[in-house]
């Protein structure tokens, strides 16, 4: 999806995690790696987003959201997944992001490659985050590390 602002667009980042490994996509416009994710659009929710992204960009229809929804009985109200981190990144010199990330687990490793955004899909371990020629940046190193972690933690409990 274009841009919806001028200055700043809201977006989902998904950090999906197998075992001890992370999802990556090779961005075909931006021509680098990056996880999971896109724009919020205007007629749809951040849990909406994140499903629709997810799919749309790995086949991926089954996740677990490593964040809690508080139980509620308050049918006015839905109760949206709260982000593991919020950040806000530059894409050009005149517009930027805002960045609602999230940690997935998934019980398989199959995905498909949305070819029309992307020129490879790869699950890449904590070895392979720092490899030059995946060429990440530190904050997106850091969100992959944090989300293996997380992803192991979770298991264990």
């Amino acid at each position: 999806m274009a841009h919806i602002h001028e200055l700043i667009d809201w977006t989902i980042v998904a950090y999906v995690i197998y075992g001890k490994k992370a999802l990556f996509v090779f961005h075909k416009e931006l021509q680098k790696w990056l996880p999971l994710g896109g724009h919020i659009e205007l007629n749809e929710d951040p849990d909406e987003a994140l499903a629709r992204e997810v799919k749309e960009e790995s086949g991926i229809e089954e996740f677990e959201v490593l964040s809690e929804k508080p139980i509620m009985n308050a049918p006015e109200r839905k109760v949206l997944y709260t982000p593991s981190y919020m950040d806000i990144h530059p894409i050009s010199n005149t517009h930027k992001h805002i960045g609602l990330t999230y940690f997935l687990k998934v019980s398989t490793d199959t995905v498909q490659l949305a070819d029309q955004e992307h020129e490879e899909i790869r699950w890449l371990s904590e070895d392979d985050l720092d490899d030059a020629g995946i060429n990440l940046d530190s904050g997106i190193k850091l969100y992959a590390r944090e989300a293996i972690k997380r992803a192991n933690v979770e298991s264990k409990g």
